[in-house]
């Protein structure tokens, strides 16, 4: 299994960036897909899920309608589109799979994820 986070970058506050998450090695249908953060001196967070059961959408109350997660299976891809920046969403973006079934709820708290992809750094200044 391969997961690999980009896109990341530095960016002002206000901007956008996208993430993108190239996987290989796994069966999309099995899995559910998160996205997770760290920044400076912090917890993980999750951040934003798909969950593969009903394709459902998750997003933390700190990112909820400014962050968009998608997924692409002819491109064996994941995003996360990240608008209105703030100084507080700088951190390492990290991709995760978990084997379907969890709720979203549950995926956000990224304890049982199965396979974590290595991060693309995203600072937002000014």
């Amino acid at each position: 299994v391969q997961l690999q986070a980009s896109g990341g970058g530095l960016v002002q506050p206000g901007g956008s960036l996208r993430l993108s998450c190239a996987t290989s090695g796994f069966t999309w249908d099995y899995y559910s897909f998160g996205w997770f953060r760290q920044a400076p001196g912090k917890e993980r967070e999750g951040v934003s899920c798909i969950d593969s059961t009903d394709d459902s959408t998750y997003y933390a109350d700190s990112v909820n309608g400014r962050f968009t997660i998608s997924r692409d299976r002819a491109k064996n891809t994941v995003y996360l589109q990240m608008n209105s920046l703030k100084p507080e969403d700088t951190a390492v973006y990290y991709c995760a799979i978990v084997r379907k079934g969890y709720s979203g709820s549950y995926i956000l708290r990224g304890l049982g994820m199965d396979y974590w992809g290595k991060g693309t750094l995203v600072t937002v200044s000014s």
